[in-house]
């Protein structure tokens, strides 16, 4: 195990995500007592019918905040580097950003960089944790607060939260209570972090590793006409991992 650095009062913090789960942790950023000096967020993408360039959530919450915004479209660029440097971050948190940290990004901040991410690691790395947890029947999932490396998820855990799944569960309601785990993970490394107290970094196992995959167009197509028990506890499962997320369902009867 190895441990955390230790902050320096006047925290300097960087915040970069993306969608309405990551709204929770800035709150806990903000709370903290450390100084939130940027909020990274990705740019602005076109939604609803008339396909209007719409901010993210965390942009909102960041402006709402008064909080300076960022919206590179990739971090790789030299000078897109350079003007995250200049931000002078002992920390940088990122939840659900959606962009690749370079290596150069990750050795900016002098504390490193945290992630919150929506699984029970290493299970589950990758873009979608949660709606790849209840497909697959988890009975139980949580969040890791992880300190980041080069590889997708392989990082060292620092705090962890648990949670069941109820057969109630649907992906909405996951990811609201995992969003609000992440945000007490957080808020607790930050309290400890500011407190002077080095975290224990853990390394993962190297059993259990499964990475969740983005779900596929092919797999929302569910073909009644062809049911078994088997297969219709699939199509509950997936109808289940996508209740009020998002994609449409195609069925064929």
């Amino acid at each position: 195990m190895s441990k955390a650095g230790l902050s320096s009062p006047g925290l300097r913090l960087v915040f970069a995500g993306t969608p309405e789960f990551s709204v929770p942790c800035l709150d806990a950023c903000r709370a903290s007592g450390a100084e939130v000096v940027a909020v990274y967020t990705q740019p602005d993408r076109p939604a609803g019918r008339g396909r209007k360039l719409t901010p993210s959530p965390v942009k909102q919450a960041a402006l709402a905040a008064g909080i300076a915004v960022e919206q590179p479209e990739s971090l790789k660029p030299a000078d897109v580097q350079q003007a995250l440097a200049d931000y002078r971050p002992d920390l940088l948190v990122v939840v659900a950003y959606g962009l690749i940290l370079p290596r150069k990004v990750l050795a900016i901040p002098r504390l490193g960089c945290w992630n919150v991410h929506a699984s029970l690691l290493p299970r589950w790395r990758g873009a979608a944790p949660i709606q790849r947890a209840i497909l697959a029947g988890d009975r139980e999932s949580g969040v890791d607060l992880m300190r980041m490396e080069a590889g997708l998820d392989t990082g060292p855990v620092l705090l962890e939260r648990r949670t069941p799944i109820s057969r109630d569960d649907t992906g909405g309601s996951l990811h609201d209570r995992l969003a609000m785990l992440g945000a007490e993970a957080l808020a607790e490394g930050l309290r400890r972090t500011l407190a002077g107290e080095a975290l224990v970094a853990t390394p993962q196992p190297e059993d259990g590793v499964t990475y969740a995959h983005k779900l596929d167009k092919a797999e929302a197509k569910l073909d009644f006409s062809r049911t078994t028990p088997g297969s219709r506890d699939s199509c509950s499962l997936w109808m289940r991992s996508k209740s009020a997320r998002s994609r449409a369902i195609t069925v064929t009867r």
